[in-house]
């Protein structure tokens, strides 16, 4: 048995409730090490001596390159739980629990003694109501159409191209290199509604100088550029009364060399009261040339974009308002945190029980590439940009680096990372406006963009899909990927993401169990199950170029597929299909 691999971690992503008193235990091995593996668990509070342990079996629910991973779920009757494992390898066993291995338990018999132990075990010391992630329910239910507002429209279904630069009464420029708007984003609620979509969101629209508008100059304003106050009110008017969401991004990690703190620094230097805003000042504060690194902290280096210091008082004061005014004025329903890895954990913690004590239902996402564990423990964020899954359908769907067996495998890592709760409301993607289009990095071929979307809308998690995906936009370089919307053109893919998603709404729930694994009778042959009480939704994908045939499945019904042909799945080719009755 090799024990070194053996991991279980209490109040973890091992180790969390569900709802109420459910719990979720999850312990790891090395791959094919174990045999069998138990768990014991029993009131921690219990008053007698030795305490009543009830048995469970665990499920090998993952296996990836190096590890499989057990795991039970179970509905206590306790509150304050102690628990162990017993781990079996053929004829070798031992118990696991607290720091070590050992072939007896924490009670043990002396004589006619028993020596008290049940500290010794692993803990759930109290399964407090406030511990559990507190997630929006609306969010769970969410499919968001992520839009780059100066890419998108300026009228119904159009794009009108007009680059312009306006000067504000304040002496700031603000530029767009495309013209879209807001009032171009209302006009256009009818398509992103009747395409699937519930929720939007939208990256910056603040007051800015560049066209991306992530240098703000003003937080309490729209952009010239892309319209008034009153048009992003009637957007948000709009949104609502048709029970759709609204996202917006907030760049608090750095503003703009204009934004009045700033401005203040360079005019007043070590006078200003805004220098501690600010990291790595040199006084005096002076604009670099264009090929100078600033001499002040930016982010990356762009000296347009000085960094704040989140971790000042009144920096997290200043954005918590700025987030009260967007939230009482327009209630917004969420915030995308732009560089949220970068900013002071203080900030966010302050910034979610302001924004909670204004709206219990807000949504908080953060900008993390890696893993966030760290951010997401029920006190900063409720999701994260899932960059990962991105990662991992490109290396399989698009590249061909992996297999279909370590694509399902590492998908299977990823979701464990986090609880079942957090897992579950993760900000799927395969575009955003920070990374080439997926499409071309599957060389334009729309059959393997397609699979990765099937992934995409049924895997757990909340698909979020980036403007002009289902229209069949390409680009690898940051104004092609960003490039105008395509009104006109991808009326095939539109068709089939409308599809898609009407599947995803009337059959599934975000309380279903998932697997996704590889058939046994074909290497290509990927499925994605998802699965309830009384029915289940599966998804066939032939990821190779040979055809697949079927076999014969009983109370099957078809919902839709396409690359099939009379008893099998061509290459690249799909099935959906929905069955009545339990799905182990």
């Amino acid at each position: 048995m090799e024990k070194s691999a053996i991991l279980h971690i209490p109040q973890s992503q091992y180790a969390f409730v569900r709802s109420g008193n459910v719990l979720t235990i999850r312990l790891r091995s090395k791959a094919g090490d174990l045999t069998e593996c138990s768990f014991y668990y029993a009131d921690r509070a219990d008053m007698h001596t030795p305490v009543k342990f009830t048995y469970l079996p665990m499920r090998k629910v993952l296996r990836d390159a190096l590890h499989d991973y057990y795991e039970v779920t179970f509905e206590s009757p306790y509150q304050r739980v102690c628990y162990y494992f017993k781990l079996e390898k053929e004829t070798e066993w031992t118990y696991y629990y607290g720091e070590g291995f050992t072939r007896e338990l924490a009670d043990l018999e002396i004589g006619d003694q028993i020596v008290e132990g049940r500290s010794e075990y692993f803990q759930y010391p109290f399964m407090l109501r406030q511990e559990e992630q507190q997630i929006p329910e609306w969010f769970r239910n969410a499919v968001v159409y992520n839009i780059f507002p100066d890419s998108f429209a300026n009228e119904k279904e159009n794009l009108e191209i007009q680059s312009r630069e306006i000067l504000t009464e304040s002496g700031n420029r603000s530029k767009n290199r495309l013209g879209g708007t807001i009032r171009g984003i209302l006009w256009n609620l009818d398509y992103i509604q009747e395409m699937g979509f519930n929720c939007i969101y939208l990256n910056p629209v603040f007051a800015a100088g560049e066209y991306h508008k992530y240098d703000i100059w003003d937080y309490y304003h729209v952009d010239p550029c892309l319209g008034t106050d009153e048009n992003f009110g009637c957007l948000a008017d709009e949104v609502h009364r048709r029970g759709m969401h609204l996202i917006i991004d907030g760049v608090f990690n750095h503003c703009s060399w204009h934004f009045f703190a700033f401005e203040d620094v360079v005019q007043k230097g070590e006078k200003s009261i805004y220098k501690d805003w600010f990291y790595e000042l040199e006084f005096p504060v002076v604009r670099p040339l264009d090929d100078e690194i600033p001499s002040y902290a930016c982010f990356a280096y762009e000296k347009k974009m000085p960094k704040l210091n989140t971790a000042n008082k009144e920096v997290q004061q200043y954005f918590a308002e700025v987030s009260r005014y967007w939230i009482e004025k327009y209630h917004i329903d969420g915030w995308r945190l732009d560089v949220a890895n970068e900013v002071s954990k203080e900030f966010w913690r302050f910034f979610r029980q302001t924004a909670r004590e204004i709206n219990p239902d807000i949504v908080l996402i953060g900008e993390v590439w890696e893993n966030a564990r760290v951010w997401l423990q029920g006190d900063m964020f409720d999701s994260v940009m899932n960059y990962e899954f991105r990662g991992l359908c490109r290396d399989f769907f698009a590249l061909g680096k992996t297999d279909a067996d370590t694509f399902a495998s590492s998908m299977g890592k990823m979701y464990f990372r986090y609880s079942d709760n957090v897992s579950g409301c993760q900000l799927n993607l395969l575009d955003s406006h920070d990374v080439p289009r997926f499409l071309s990095l599957c060389g334009g071929d729309l059959r393997k963009w397609k699979l990765a979307f099937l992934v995409l809308a049924f895997y757990p998690g909340i698909p979020s899909l980036f403007y002009g995906d289902e229209k069949g936009i390409e680009g690898i370089r940051e104004f092609a990927y960003r490039s105008p919307m395509k009104w006109e053109e991808g009326d095939e893919t539109a068709a089939f993401v409308k599809e898609v998603l009407q599947i995803r709404k009337k059959f599934i729930k975000s309380s279903m169990k998932t697997r996704l694994y590889v058939s046994e009778n074909h290497a290509n042959l990927l499925i994605l199950e998802r699965s309830g009480e009384n029915e289940a939704v599966e998804i066939r994908m032939n990821t190779g170029r040979d055809l697949y045939f079927l076999e014969e499945q009983e109370e099957l019904t078809d919902l839709y597929g396409e690359g099939n042909i009379k008893g099998g799945i061509g290459a690249f080719g799909f099935m959906i299909s929905h069955r009545k009755g339990t799905s182990d």
